[in-house]
């Protein structure tokens, strides 16, 4: 004897109509929007565009200042470098030395928390976590930097930096930002529309 299933309950393999919610376990969810992906948010357009950060971090100060509202402006950093700097040769014992800083800014701070509640000699507590961190971290530093087989023998500090930065703004406040503008002088390009 054959049952027929009622068309609302789920079915194993078959999308849609059944009692599971839309998503990757039931019935599969109408796009939103075009279809290409998420949404971008309202149109902006650009109200400046400067070669170096701080320029375009003081025309947003400025916006701020005079009570705009730069909740609905960023700024935009475009042609991206990656850029690593090293700093020095990295050989076992400035490893070790480096571990055991970090080891001494913890131990220190364990014996703060231990010196807080102990009745007496707390200076004595917070100089053993002092101490026992730094030799512990030395220890880490050390071997961490052996384990690694002289793949990387150097130190650095990697920065992203990128070679302009546009301020852009909401397009229904354009204009508001244009007029505070006009009074700042910071060499602002031409603003354009943006997507």
């Amino acid at each position: 004897m054959t049952t027929q299933s009622s068309p609302s309950a789920w079915q194993p393999g078959v999308t849609g109509g059944g009692t599971l919610p839309s998503g990757p376990g039931g019935r599969t969810a109408a796009p939103s929007g075009d279809g290409h992906g998420p949404q971008t948010g309202p149109p902006t357009v650009t109200v400046g565009s400067y070669p170096d950060y701080p320029s375009a971090q003081r025309l947003v100060d400025y916006l701020a200042d005079n009570r705009f509202p730069v909740e609905r402006t960023a700024i935009v950093g475009t042609n991206l470098t990656l850029v690593e700097t090293v700093l020095g040769r990295m050989t076992t014992g400035r490893a070790a030395l480096i571990g055991a800083g970090t080891g001494a800014w913890f131990g220190l701070f364990i014996g703060l928390l231990f010196g807080i509640f102990t009745i007496t000699n707390w200076v004595a507590v917070i100089l053993a976590g002092l101490v026992i961190g730094a030799v512990w971290g030395a220890v880490f530093g050390a071997v961490a930097h052996a384990m690694t087989g002289g793949r990387r023998d150097f130190t650095s500090a990697s920065s992203l930096r990128a070679s302009q930065y546009a301020v852009i703004v909401d397009a229904d406040v354009a204009e508001q930002a244009r007029q505070l503008l006009g009074r700042l002088h910071l060499g602002e390009r031409t603003p354009q529309t943006a997507a």
